[in-house]
């Protein structure tokens, strides 16, 4: 694929413009606390502009106008059930968060059961995290690789690099805010896109939305009950709701940004509100697809996901290339540089302090987060590397893998949320147990992925629960 140099410019004048950012707010860390949690003094409006961000990633991207384009609507049934779980996320878990001075998720359930709950979770989110983002990273570099003509292995150090390096340099403050830059970018790039098709569709917006209709391209909703379908409304408004109850209430990536805000009730308005942000933003990248549809008509593609990435390709005109790529790679950094922060974050505070490091200084808490950034940087330009020997479905494992374990971490929250008996052997024991019956559900059945939280998150809770009646009961309250 060959771009023009304006197009390249602005791309690459993007990337830059990051690594910049990134720096500039590195002259403003004080601390291992606003390294990692802002000095807790974040406006709501920016954590939700970064919770948005962060749950918004290349693959989202160009997948949902995918969807829409190959299907109808029916996606976004699932953020209805995402905007319901997080309202559920305000009340049974944020104000635990906010119960002292937290840097991770996990040190609550060190309070409540002990050091080696925390670890198990904390070690489950770090390891799943890099698996998935490394394979992210691999998935975006695809594009830089096509645009500036770069060797594969050279596009994913390239695009790592840059945002381990800002990541590095700026710690969270600097996350939180080139995700906001990030978000208008990436928004406003799908908004540029948008216009550009609507031109050449006749009839416009009007013309659009009949011949979409005409083709059923506009069906919302689909009220059928299939355990195996994903995009059906059950499934969206249970399984969704339960698995944002998991990926926003108890997920250390969504988590850290609520200990960011200056208060509990900021970091409610900014969750509360990103459920309506989310509806409003899959349901416009949804439209697009439509319109996608509308434009090629009869044309095929060998995958749904390349159906957007065509259109920018092959349509957009100069600068307006440029500028959309640079959503492209706004929407993939957004999500990485979150995964390396919380990362660093999780494993320094959960793991490394705790066994090796309990007496070390604020100065040395502060060097060793920002060495474990470099090194889940270097971790998932491995994985990203190795991506390329991993067929279609491998990829596909293993980004459900990090969905599904956030489930089972739930279910150990609900355990010491929601009972008093249950001791650390007896929640250690269901998380176990949940483990497996996600993996056999999963890779062994037919049953749609998001079900797979709701199901470890039971299992996980049944089996300590009954665990507790048989081994040592907890000494600890809730």
């Amino acid at each position: 694929m060959k771009i023009s140099n304006t197009d390249l410019a602005v791309l690459l004048g993007y990337l830059l413009a990051m690594l910049a950012f990134g720096l500039w707010m590195g002259r403003r860390q004080k601390d291992a606390a606003d390294f990692m949690v802002g000095s807790r003094s974040v406006p709501w409006w920016l954590v939700l502009a970064s919770i948005v961000a962060t749950e918004t990633s290349t693959v989202t991207f160009l997948s949902i106008p995918g969807f829409a384009w190959k299907n109808d609507l029916t996606w976004i049934q699932l953020p209805i059930g995402f905007a319901i779980g997080r309202l559920a996320v305000l009340g049974l878990f944020l104000p635990r968060y906010f119960r002292g001075e937290l840097f991770t998720a996990y040190q609550v359930l060190h309070e409540r059961f002990g050091g080696r709950t925390k670890v198990v979770a904390s070690l489950l989110f770090v390891v799943t995290r890099t698996l998935a983002d490394g394979l992210r990273l691999f998935l975006s570099a695809i594009v830089l690789r096509e645009v500036a003509g770069l060797d594969m292995e050279l596009a994913i150090v390239v695009l790592g690099a840059v945002t381990v390096l800002y990541t590095f340099l700026g710690g969270m403050r600097a996350v939180l805010w080139t995700d906001l830059v990030q978000f208008v970018v990436y928004v406003g790039g799908a908004a540029l896109a948008f216009t550009v098709l609507l031109d050449r569709i006749d009839g416009g917006l009007d013309g659009f939305l009949t011949a979409a209709d005409e083709a059923g391209k506009l069906r919302m909703f689909d009220f059928g009950f299939d355990i195996s379908a994903p995009y059906q409304f059950w499934a969206g408004l249970i399984g969704g709701a339960v698995l944002s109850i998991a990926s926003h209430g108890v997920d250390q990536l969504m988590v850290q940004r609520y200990l960011c805000a200056r208060s509990q009730r900021e970091a409610a308005t900014a969750l509360g509100l990103s459920g309506i942000v989310v509806i409003f933003q899959f349901a416009f990248f949804l439209l697009i697809g439509a319109a996608l549809f509308v434009h090629y008509g009869d044309r095929t593609f060998a995958k749904a996901d390349r159906v957007f990435a065509t259109f920018i390709v092959e349509e957009l005109p100069t600068p307006a290339l440029g500028i959309v790529l640079g959503a492209v790679f706004s929407a993939a950094m957004s999500t990485l540089s979150s995964s390396l922060n919380s990362s660093a974050t999780a494993l320094t505070n959960d793991v490394w302090f705790p066994l090796f490091r309990p007496d070390a200084s604020d100065r040395v808490k502060l060097r060793t987060v920002r060495a474990w950034t470099i090194v889940f940087g270097a971790l998932q330009v491995t994985v990203g590397i190795a991506g390329q020997s991993m067929s279609q479905t491998v990829v596909d494992s293993v980004l459900a893998i990090s969905g599904f374990v956030t489930g089972i971490v739930l279910g150990v929250f609900l355990l010491g949320v929601l009972t008093r008996r249950v001791g650390e052997a007896a929640a250690l024991c269901g998380m176990l147990v949940g483990m497996a019956t996600v993996s056999y559900v999963a890779f062994g059945t037919s049953v749609a992925w998001p079900w797979f939280a709701l199901i470890g998150s039971g299992t996980t809770f049944v089996t300590g629960l009954l665990a507790s009646f048989v081994l040592e009961p907890s000494p600890k309250a809730p």
